[in-house]
């Protein structure tokens, strides 16, 4: 059995943005204003998180491909920085594709270029999610290997509430049993026919879903769920941020 890895990478990580001052938005210091980095390529303790994520996939024996989809663009300046400056990655190829307008056409995008049998497990992993553990990898690859789909996911703790949105902001509808909620994270896995065939389904039915397992879901598949961790946080806001910078401290 091939292990595959796809980690989308073309997002560009609006939320990561710090708040601009009031002398920025009246424009007056504009030509002084440096892009912000899409959030896979900002800096955690000097290394972009992307990087960081990809050295936990690279360390696994057990994974034959990683793939890494990003925009166009940023394809060839990121091949040469892999390797010039993390040659701890140049014994692992890192093939890259050509990554879409949202996460799931970038990860459509790079299963139309891999070459697997129909029970090769693909793992789909977000980019910046640089503290999941070898042990998760594992329990999500054997998951995925015994039933077909599989999640790495944790037990809810905050009582969740069913809302309705209005101007003002949400009017609670309901309250949703904790036993019943899993919050998804990531890796996901899926035997290789299964993913193909949820992503055929959706791009026929122009179908947009909220994460992988959505799709195979909508196909008709049960997804498994293995424990993951409190620390396998994704890195969306500067918050998270400061979380990743405690967490790599440690």
């Amino acid at each position: 059995m091939k292990v595959i890895v796809i980690i989308p990478a073309a997002g560009l990580g609006t939320r990561m943005a710090p708040v601009p001052s009031a002398l920025s938005a009246a424009g007056k210091d504009a030509k002084d204003k440096k892009p912000h980095p899409s959030k896979q390529f900002t800096e955690l303790g000097g290394t972009p998180i992307l990087v960081h994520t990809l050295r936990k996939f690279a360390g696994v024996p057990a994974i034959s491909e990683i793939w890494v989809a990003l925009r166009e663009n940023e394809i060839e300046g990121f091949r040469q920085r892999l390797q010039r400056e993390f040659p701890d990655l140049g014994g692992r190829k890192i093939e890259l594709a050509v990554g879409g307008e949202h996460r799931q056409q970038s990860v459509q995008n790079a299963l139309n270029q891999i070459q697997a049998e129909g029970d090769d497990v693909v793992l789909v992993h977000d980019a910046v999610r640089p503290f999941v553990t070898e042990e998760i990898i594992h329990q999500v690859i054997a998951a995925a290997g015994k039933y077909g789909a599989a999640i790495a996911g944790m037990p809810a703790v905050d009582t969740v509430k069913q809302v309705e949105r209005i101007a003002e902001g949400a009017i609670i509808k309901a309250t949703i049993p904790r036993a019943g909620i899993v919050l998804a994270q990531t890796p996901q896995g899926f035997r290789y026919n299964i993913i193909k065939k949820a992503f055929d389904d959706a791009a026929r039915d122009e179908f947009t879903g909220t994460d992988e397992a959505s799709l195979a879901e909508r196909a008709g598949y049960d997804v498994t769920v293995v424990m993951g961790s409190p620390r396998n946080i994704k890195i969306t806001t500067p918050s998270d941020m400061e979380l990743a910078e405690f967490y790599l401290r440690k």
